[in-house]
């Protein structure tokens, strides 16, 4: 069962067009200095504390105190690069780094990082984490076949996690299959994609155990990517024509949305306060992070229903980790 908060308030209120129709957000690009043709915003807490990458020759991880004070993040000795995906409301940070070619998940407190990764694998990746240091992750296993899967997963015992509690996602899907587990909430909701075969996702929610599977508009594919904690929903989702959106689920009505000049857009955080961030690929293939703001409510048209209206590199059109 979808559990979703269904009124208008302060820290929540998203009033749009009709369901389906471009989101009325207020975009800002967000562009690391280090690396201006790549950079992607993948997490934001309530404070505005925005994570995220940009790729030169190499991952650079950082931390982004708006406007611009971006400091790097990156775990030492990872000679393949730092992603920081998700923040906690407590700033805690979580991703992934690559150290002679092997993808450890990580979660940094106060600048001391934590591997966190499931037992006897070689390759994780912490995608979110809650205020009370859950996070949401995927981890490779090898099936009697022989082939290689994703696998959804949580984590308790953060942010030391010097006794970690491991609970399988995967396992309650519908599929069993390729999935990845990325956004946790402060009631433990959580979100992420499984494979429905022949390249295709299907996003879900697990709340207390019970998943619930959804396509916004009808899509052969998407992604629900994070949650906050009025359990509103981001993703991606591809249309009719192959494009990819960003799209926000509030109690189950979709909007859709894109900054201009986007050819493809992913939508991966959001915090209380209705702010969003993701990335776009723009018409020269530049990857542009973003922040999307909701307007102050009197640019809002609130109609009476009262809500009408995996390579590394993540554009999404397959797991993380296994394709750009």
């Amino acid at each position: 069962m979808r559990r979703h908060s269904a009124a208008l308030g302060a820290a929540g209120l998203f009033a749009f067009g009709a369901s389906g129709a471009q989101a009325n957000l207020v975009f800002t690009n967000i562009v690391d200095p280090a690396n201006p043709t790549f950079t992607q915003a993948l997490g934001i807490n309530d404070s505005s504390i925005i994570v995220g990458y940009g790729n030169g020759t190499t991952f650079n991880g950082f931390q982004l105190v708006l406007p611009a004070n971006f400091t790097r993040q990156n775990v030492p000795g990872a000679d393949g690069g730092t992603q920081v995906i998700g923040i906690s409301g407590t700033g805690t940070t979580v991703g992934f780094s690559i150290t002679g070619g092997v993808t450890n998940g990580f979660a940094q407190n106060g600048g001391t990082f934590t591997t966190v990764n499931q037992p006897g694998t070689a390759f994780n990746q912490v995608l979110g984490i809650n205020k009370s240091g859950t996070v949401a992750a995927g981890y490779s296993s090898t099936d009697p076949a022989g082939a290689t899967l994703q696998k959804a997963f949580t984590v308790s015992g953060g942010p030391s996690f010097a006794s970690p509690s491991f609970t399988d996602i995967n396992a309650l899907l519908p599929t069993n299959f390729n999935s990845q587990a990325t956004g946790v909430n402060d009631a433990g909701s959580v979100v992420g994609f499984y494979d429905t075969g022949g390249g295709l996702f299907s996003s879900f929610e697990d709340v207390g155990g019970v998943v619930t599977s959804f396509q916004p508009f009808g899509s052969t594919s998407s992604q629900a990517l994070g949650i906050n904690n009025l359990g509103d929903i981001v993703g991606d989702y591809f249309d009719a024509g192959g494009a990819m959106h960003g799209y926000l689920d509030v109690g189950g009505v979709f909007t859709s949305f894109d900054p201009t000049g986007s050819t493809a857009t992913t939508a991966n955080g959001i915090n209380d306060n209705g702010q969003i961030v993701g990335f776009f690929v723009d018409a020269n293939d530049n990857t542009i992070g973003f922040l999307a703001n909701v307007p102050e409510p009197a640019t809002l048209v609130v109609f009476a229903s009262g809500l009408a209206g995996l390579a590394l590199v993540r554009r999404r059109k397959s797991l993380r980790g296994s394709s750009a």
